[in-house]
C-alpha cells in the first residue's frame, strides 16, 4: 500500500487527509511512533477493552515529510485488511473508529475530505 494524499479504511465512506497544521511533534504527542524508515506509525486496538489481545487494529502510517498517509483496519496479527463496515455486528467498532478519527481532527492531525 502506497502513501496517498487522501486515505480511508476498507468500507468507510469518509476520507481523511493530513492537516496543514500537523507537525512531527504533534504526531508523537498523539501516540505515533517513528519507524526505522523515518515514517510515523500508530497501531491502536479497536476492541471494547484495550487488554483484549484479539480483534481488529487500526493502523495509520504518516510519511516522514508529514504530507501523505495510509490507513487500514487489520486482523490482530496485522496481515489482512478487514471491512468492519459491512456488518452491523461491528457497530461498536465503527463508533470507536470514528471517535478516534474525530480526536485526531480536533487535535489538528487530520482533516475530513469531502
Amino acid at each position: 500500500m502506497a502513501f496517498e494524499t487522501q486515505a480511508t479504511v476498507l468500507g468507510s465512506t469518509q476520507t481523511y487527509a493530513i492537516a496543514p497544521t500537523a507537525k512531527r511533534y504533534t504526531l508523537r504527542d498523539n501516540g505515533f511512533v517513528e519507524t526505522n524508515g523515518g515514517n510515523f506509525q500508530l497501531i491502536r486496538p479497536l476492541e471494547a477493552t484495550p487488554q483484549s489481545k484479539e480483534g481488529f487494529k487500526l493502523k495509520i502510517t504518516v510519511s516522514k515529510d508529514v504530507k501523505t498517509l495510509k490507513m487500514s483496519i487489520t486482523t490482530n496479527n496485522g496481515l489482512k485488511a478487514v471491512n468492519i463496515f459491512k456488518d452491523e455486528a461491528h457497530k461498536m467498532l465503527q463508533d470507536k473508529f470514528y471517535f478516534l478519527m474525530d480526536g485526531f481532527i480536533s487535535r489538528g492531525l487530520l482533516v475530513k475530505v469531502d
